[in-house]
């Protein structure tokens, strides 16, 4: 009996070790076994970030706050604090979603690129930066409700175990590169029947009255 079993053994093992979460086919591996030795990081990390700069600090002083007390930014200041979370794909809010973020492409955490979240009026899609102290590139590729109207930005992690390694974090952001104000509207105007959509993309037509032709399409 186990030997006549034993194709359906095989194929449920190899069901079991190519599933990953919301996908079957993503281009990263199952996020319950990263592992070192394919572009991902281990499971456990170690964040080594160091504290703001006083210039920083200083550059702060005076400006408008968020209903979490954070300072708001003007699009010319690319060096600024901003409070951190962190998400993963398991969690109960997310999991309609799977591995894909806001744009239809998938979660990315390597080594060297990793997604996150924000408000697209603050961050637009595509923005990306660096956190002072470690050494990724992180790209604004998707956003949640709860950061709608904040500076928050919610770093994806691959497991519930490195989302509570990070946990949240006031931290130094560089912003490298801004992203796509156009492109934000676009993709929001084809969701306004969620209130985060159409708060975010009221906001950008407030900055860009100039797109208003992009979200009507």
């Amino acid at each position: 009996m186990i030997f006549k079993n034993f194709p359906l053994m095989v194929l449920a093992l190899a069901a079991a070790l190519f599933t990953s979460c919301g996908s079957s086919t993503p281009p990263i591996i199952s996020k319950s076994s990263i592992g070192s030795g394919t572009g991902l990081l281990v499971r456990k990390e170690t964040f080594d970030v160091p504290p703001v700069s006083g210039s920083v600090l200083a550059s702060c002083a005076g400006k408008p706050r968020d209903k979490h007390s954070m300072p708001v930014y003007a699009f010319s200041d690319r060096n600024r604090i901003v409070r951190t979370t962190a998400y993963t794909c398991s969690e109960s809010d997310h999991l309609i979603y799977g591995s894909k973020n806001a744009t239809g492409t998938y979660l990315r955490y390597t080594d060297r690129v990793r997604s996150a979240a924000a408000d697209w009026s603050f961050y637009p899609v595509g923005t990306t930066f660096r956190i002072k102290g470690l050494p990724y590139l992180y790209v604004v590729d998707d956003y949640g409700s709860a950061l709608t109207g904040t500076g928050t930005i919610d770093l994806y992690k691959p497991s519930k175990e490195v989302m509570g390694q990070w946990g949240r974090r006031n931290v130094e952001v560089s912003i490298v590169q801004w992203g796509s104000m156009a492109r934000s509207a676009e993709l929001l105007s084809n969701r306004t029947q969620f209130v985060h959509c159409k708060t975010m993309l009221s906001n950008i037509l407030r900055l860009r009255p100039d797109l208003g032709s992009v979200a009507a399409r």
